[in-house]
């Protein structure tokens, strides 16, 4: 009976060994679709805000930079 104990010990270990390499080897790129798909979206949302908003920023960099040397001069 003792023999019988020796030769189960390894057994659940090669067990043990297969249910780990399988849980090691799963495919686990759900998880990854999902953020790639979310990094789109907002990346897409700001090329939009970029976009609506170009002709404003343009205009306040030309009135920023008609007022910009009144600005350094005063003391």
């Amino acid at each position: 009976m003792a023999a019988l104990a020796w030769l189960l010990i390894p057994l659940f270990a090669v067990v043990g060994a297969g249910i780990w390499a399988g849980w090691v080897s799963r495919n686990r790129t759900i998880g990854d679709v999902a953020e790639l798909a979310g990094y789109a979206r907002f990346r897409d949302a700001m090329e939009r805000q970029h976009a609506s908003t170009g002709s404003a920023t343009g205009q306040l960099e030309t009135a920023s930079a008609s007022s910009a040397p009144l600005a350094h001069h005063t003391q």
